[in-house]
């Protein structure tokens, strides 16, 4: 919101300055009109005494093997058109409507060139804005990636937590089973001990019983085998 403000200032202040700069276009052509109109018939004028100026400076400026005598001689021409462009800007300037033109020239380009620094701060402020928001932008969107990773990384350690205690209790119900089976073959081992015993006892039962019907002396032992297993 802060930065389309600032959008619409800057929008704002280009139409402004553009104003400005159309109305500096128009007193220039106007003071340049004027400035021909009122300028003395003899001599060159002004933008040719300008002109001219401008090449000896550009021949000063680049001719770096000039003799000291030509380059004296050069100086002193520059010189000279500066004088004669002074003197014929005074003399036009002189003329009230000129001078008034000129004036109302100045103050358009000084409103023109204010203008544009606030064009220049107003468009730093609102791509400052723009930054910024391009920064929160960034910050948000590595957030929310940081967000999606830990997202991730949570259901896969989740599945791995489930598939863990999965995997126990299938642990437990293995062990429960090998208890049943552990059990089961207890019994079975202490019946068939048991019918072994009981076998080996039915065994030494007759083995006694045989001795006694041979009218062989019984022990004490003996007899409470034949006791236990039924023949007494």
């Amino acid at each position: 919101e802060n930065r389309d403000k600032m959008n619409e200032q800057v929008r704002a202040a280009k139409d402004a300055r553009d104003k400005f700069n159309e109305q500096v276009s128009e007193l220039n052509k106007k003071v340049m009109a004027l400035k021909k109109d009122n300028v003395p018939q003899e001599g060159p004028s002004v933008a040719k005494l300008k002109k001219d100026l401008k090449q000896l400076e550009f021949i000063h400026m680049t001719s770096g093997d000039l003799k000291r005598d030509k380059e004296k001689a050069l100086v002193e021409q520059m010189k000279a058109l500066q004088i004669q462009i002074r003197e014929r800007e005074k003399s036009l300037e002189a003329n009230d409507e000129v001078r008034q033109a000129i004036t109302l020239l100045r103050e358009a380009k000084d409103k023109a060139e204010e203008q544009h620094r606030l064009v220049s701060e107003l468009a730093e402020g609102a791509q400052n804005e723009h930054d910024a928001m391009i920064k929160i932008y960034e910050e948000a969107d590595k957030l929310r990636k940081e967000a999606d990773e830990a997202q991730e990384k949570f259901i896969e350690t989740k599945g791995k937590a489930d598939e863990e205690h999965r995997r126990h209790i299938d642990h437990i119900r293995q062990v429960h089973d090998y208890d049943k089976i552990i059990t089961g073959l207890r019994q079975k081992a202490r019946k068939a001990r048991k019918k072994k015993d009981e076998s080996v006892a039915m065994k030494e039962s007759e083995e006694i019983f045989d001795k006694f019907k041979r009218g062989e002396k019984l022990s004490t032992e003996d007899l409470m085998v034949l006791q236990k297993s039924g023949y007494l």
